[in-house]
C-alpha cells in the first residue's frame, strides 16, 4: 500500500525509541522506502546498527557526515514524501518550534516543506508546561499534525498522560498524510490573504483588522496536499511556494488577473477595502485650522464578482466576514457574487475575529448546502475547508 513513498522517520532521546524498530518493519511491509535520522541522545536507547538493518538504509545522526556535494539537511528533507518524528522529546518539539536547527534533525525539520507528524512521548508535568503547550500550538499553525500522547504508568514511575501514542495510530496517520499530499496534486490554487492598504497620504492610509493568518493557513494547507500555491498577500510571509506582495485593492487585482488564467482553485480570504480614496494626497496632508477633514471615497472593482463572472473552468471561493446575520448575509452574498463556495466568518467574536489563531466559519455551496466547521485552530479550519471543496 505504500510502494514507491519514501518516509523520513527522526527519533530522539526517549525510552519509547525502541518502539520504532516495529513501526519502520511495518512501514517497510507496506512497500515504502525508510530514511531513519536519530539524535545522538536517540542512541542511548536504540542502535544506530539495528536501526540500519531494519529500514535497509543508512541511518544519519552527524550533522556534517556528508559522502557527496549534496548538504544532508536539504537531500533528505527533498527526497522525503512525510516525515515522522516519533518519539518526540519535549527539547526537540520546542527546538523545531522555535526554528533552531542546532542538530540534522532540526536542520531537516526547518527546511522540510511537506507534510509533518510529530509524536510526542514525555513526563505528564513537562507535557502540560505551558511553553511546552504555546510550542505545540505554534506547530499546528504551522500545518504541522500532532500526535498527543496517550495517559498512563510512565517510564519515569509517574501515572499520566506522556506515553507515546500507539503505533497503529501512527502508521495510519502517516498513510493518511501520504494520501493526503497527493488531494491537489496537479491543481494550481490561488490564495488572497491580508487586508488592502488604501493610500490617503504619503503617511496616511484606510486598512482594517486582516492578519491574514487564514489565507496563509490555507496557502500551507494547500502546498501539502500537494498544489502549485500563489499567495497574493498584503502581508510579509515567508513560505516554499510562489507569493505575490501587493498593497491596494487595485493591486490585488492586477496579480489576480495575471494568475486567474492558469489556476483551477482561486481563494478570497483577503480582506478587500469596499472604497479607496478618490486623489490621494502627494505631500502630507497639514491639520490646519478645521476640525473635520472630508476625505471622498471612490468605490474599489468588486474583486470577487468579477472573477465569477469571468470564470470557464475555476472554482472560486469567497470569504464573507460579517458582525451581525451570519447566514442572512452570507446567503445574499453567495448569490450576489456567483462564487462557488462562501466562508462566513463571524467578526464579532473576539477569540475568532482577525488577528485570531483560531477560527469558526460557516460553508456555503451555490447549490444551497450549509457546513458548520467548529472552532479550531486557522490551519484545521484550511484542512477541512479545502478537503469538503475537494470532496
Amino acid at each position: 500500500m505504500l510502494n514507491g513513498k519514501n518516509i523520513l522517520i527522526g527519533i530522539t532521546g526517549g525510552i519509547a525509541a525502541y518502539k520504532m524498530c516495529e513501526l519502520i518493519r511495518r512501514f517497510k511491509k507496506s512497500g515504502a522506502n525508510v530514511k531513519v535520522v536519530c539524535t545522538p541522545n536517540a542512541l542511548n536507547f536504540v542502535t544506530k546498527l539495528t536501526l540500519q538493518n531494519l529500514s535497509q538504509n543508512q541511518v544519519y545522526v552527524e550533522e556534517f557526515d556528508i559522502k557527496d556535494w549534496k548538504p544532508e539537511h536539504i537531500s533528505l528533507a527533498d527526497e522525503a514524501d512525510i516525515m515522522l518524528i516519533a518519539p518526540a522529546t519535549a527539547n526537540t518539539i520546542s527546538k523545531i518550534a522555535q526554528g533552531f536547527a542546532d542538530n540534522l534533525l532540526t536542520s531537516i525539520a526547518c527546511a522540510f516543506s511537506k507534510k509533518m507528524i510529530i509524536a510526542p512521548a514525555m513526563n505528564c508535568n513537562m507535557w502540560n508546561n505551558a511553553v511546552i503547550q504555546e510550542n505545540l500550538s505554534k506547530l499546528k499553525f504551522h500545518g504541522v499534525e500532532i500526535l498527543e500522547p496517550e495517559s498512563g504508568f510512565l517510564a519515569c514511575g509517574y501515572l499520566g498522560k506522556g506515553r507515546l501514542c500507539s503505533l497503529d495510530k501512527i502508521f495510519n496517520a502517516v498513510c493518511k498524510g501520504l494520501s493526503y499530499s497527493e488531494k491537489l496534486k496537479g491543481k494550481k490554487v490561488v490564495i488572497t490573504s491580508g487586508g488592502t492598504i488604501e493610500d490617503i497620504d504619503p503617511v496616511r492610509y484606510i486598512s482594517n483588522y486582516s492578519s491574514g493568518k487564514m489565507g496563509f493557513a490555507l496557502a500551507n494547507c494547500a502546498k501539502s496536499m500537494g498544489a502549485e500555491v500563489v499567495l497574493i498577500t498584503t502581508k510579509d510571509f515567508e513560505a516554499p511556494y510562489k507569493i505575490v506582495k501587493v498593497k491596494s485593492a487595485l493591486d490585488m487585482q492586477k496579480a489576480l488577473d495575471e494568475e486567474f488564467e492558469t489556476s483551477d482553485i482561486i481563494i478570497m480570504a483577503a480582506a478587500v477595502a469596499d472604497y479607496r480614496v478618490k486623489e490621494v494626497s502627494t505631500q502630507k496632508i497639514k491639520k490646519g485650522e478645521n476640525e473635520e477633514l472630508t476625505l471622498e471615497l471612490v468605490k474599489n472593482p468588486d474583486i470577487l464578482k468579477g472573477l465569477c463572472e469571468k470564470k470557464t473552468h475555476q472554482c472560486v471561493i469567497g470569504f464573507c466576514a460579517e458582525s451581525e446575520n451570519l447566514l442572512k448575509n452570507a446567503k445574499e452574498k453567495i448569490t450576489k457574487k456567483g462564487c462557488d463556495y462562501l466562508i462566513a466568518n463571524d467578526i464579532s467574536r473576539k477569540d475568532i475575529g482577525f488577528g485570531a489563531d483560531e477560527n469558526e466559519v460557516t460553508i456555503l455551496n451555490k447549490n444551497g448546502d450549509i457546513k458548520k466547521l467548529e472552532k479550531a485552530s486557522k490551519s484545521v479550519i484550511a484542512l477541512e475547508i479545502l478537503e469538503y471543496i475537494n470532496e
